[in-house]
């Protein structure tokens, strides 16, 4: 169930890279503007809004892999907090954006955050 766990985990930092890429450098482009439907003005407008974010993702990432590879206790525990941290930033982001996040972003985090405690 180790493997399992480390795998989802994997998954969502993985996923939190493409959020950062896409909301830093593709926002502008077709790409970035697919994934919302904006047009060329208002991916203008919302770049710097959307790198922010970007940014933020790149952080649960970050701490998503040291989780992977710091030894245990801190490794789990790092791993449960940063999980905690994209479900509740995806339920947020469902209740004020858009509601597919809860199911792009925190139904993935929450269960991966499940594999981990079942793991431990």
């Amino acid at each position: 169930m180790n493997t399992v766990a480390n795998v989802l985990v994997g998954l969502v930092a993985a996923l939190h890279v493409y959020i950062l890429v896409m909301e830093m450098f593709l926002w502008e482009k077709k790409p970035g503007r697919g994934l919302h439907g904006f047009d060329p003005e208002l991916a203008r407008a919302t770049a710097p809004m959307a790198a922010n974010q970007g940014l933020y993702n790149g952080f649960l990432a970050a701490g998503l892999v040291w989780g992977l590879i710091a030894a245990d206790p801190t490794g789990f525990r790092v791993q449960v907090f940063f999980l905690v941290c994209v479900v509740v930033a995806g339920a947020f982001g469902a209740a004020t954006a858009n509601r597919r996040i809860l199911f792009a972003q925190a139904l993935p985090g929450a269960v991966a955050l499940a594999a981990v405690l079942i793991a431990r």
